[in-house]
């Protein structure tokens, strides 16, 4: 692990940075993108930044609506959601001197809202086109990572066409894996619309889930009694190399089959521990090897990668997540705190690093 250097001072009041928060979105994180941008809204300098929210709604209208963080806070068992306020606005009206696109999942982190960004000229906050297309693509991440070197665990893809005119071909392909395995839509986050399969025979209705979310299905074998653990990668500014912090894990209750929506958003079955109780040597290797992931897939601002390691010591790489969940008690600040950089510098940092890349393609 190593430390950043805190931002240095804020800017006098003649030289603001105008900020446009962007979240919601089509996907199927819209509310959690809303939360993550509660938590953004609320650590930025009033002094430092002039502050534009802009929400998506679920059908994808753009509207300009509160800045206030407390009107896109948890109510309860009520989750915010953006809906349509006065007149919607285009692409081409948002201005000023950075983006920060707090969006999760579809047409936010997969390098659809980064395109635009880039079309509009306009300095963001994250990785650029190619790495979060990638990233999104949870079987096209594994190829590069494998290509890199990278430990991932075994897993089939499985397309629409193939699945819709020959199931049997998948069905048989999918048998040369060791259950239990995970079945995953490729280009969705949160967990939603995964199923752990014990047995073939739920398969296929476990495809059909996975494909309402997306029409590229992931499968892979699960390593069971592993320990889940996560690391946060940040980049620095000029040609500075990028950095990990501290490790976190996750320990979920019998009462979930593994870290699925429920236990990460709606219930408190799952301890999350930071930093994660492991040797030294092992949270500098996780650490290495995150920072070799995201320089590998291209990424830049931040990631946060998951892993598992199997009792045996053996590691692999679950996931990469080019805007992970972003709210003030989620993993990714969490991990950063006790690395020595507290929420608002965090959100500072990857200000800095946004308006010291540039726009253009990264």
């Amino acid at each position: 692990m190593s430390s950043v250097q805190a931002p240095q001072s804020a800017p006098s009041a003649d030289s603001m940075i105008d900020v446009s928060v962007i979240f919601g979105g089509q996907s199927s994180e819209h509310n959690i993108s809303c939360l993550s941008a509660a938590s953004v809204l609320a650590a930025l300098d009033r002094a430092k930044y002039r502050v534009s929210a802009i929400g998506i709604t679920r059908d994808g209208q753009w509207y300009r609506v509160s800045d206030d963080p407390a009107d896109w806070a948890r109510d309860g068992d009520r989750l915010p959601e953006v809906l349509p306020v006065g007149e919607p606005i285009a692409l081409t009206d948002i201005d000023g001197d950075v983006v920060f696109p707090v969006l999760h999942g579809p047409f936010g982190e997969d390098g659809t809202m980064q395109g635009a960004l880039e079309l509009l000229g306009l300095p963001y906050v994250g990785s650029g086109v190619l790495a979060s297309a990638l990233t999104m693509d949870k079987a096209a991440t594994k190829l590069m990572l494998t290509a890199a070197g990278l430990p991932v665990g075994k897993c089939v893809a499985v397309n629409d066409a193939d699945w819709v005119s020959h199931p049997e071909i998948v069905l048989e392909q999918v048998q040369e894996l060791t259950l239990p395995v995970f079945v995953k839509p490729a280009r969705a986050g949160s967990s939603v619309g995964i199923t752990k399969v014990k047995s073939f025979d739920q398969l296929a209705t476990a495809i059909d889930v996975a494909r309402e979310q997306d029409r590229k299905v992931v499968i892979e074998e699960s390593v069971e009694q592993a320990r889940e653990i996560e690391c946060g990668v940040l980049a620095q500014r000029g040609y500075e190399p990028p950095r990990a912090s501290v490790c976190a894990e996750i320990k979920v209750s019998d009462a979930h089959d593994f870290y699925d929506f429920a236990a990460k958003y709606l219930d408190d079955s799952a301890t999350l521990t930071v930093p994660a109780d492991i040797p030294v040597a092992l949270e500098k290797e996780l650490g290495d090897i995150a920072i070799r992931a995201f320089t590998a897939l291209g990424a830049d601002g931040l990631a946060r990668v998951d892993f598992f390691v199997s009792p045996t010591g053996d590691i692999v790489i679950n996931e990469i997540n080019t805007m992970p969940g972003f709210t003030s008690i989620s993993m990714f600040p969490r991990m950063w705190n006790a690395s020595g950089l507290s929420y608002p510098e965090l959100v500072d940092h990857l200000i800095e690093v946004a308006i010291d890349r540039g726009p253009g393609m990264r």
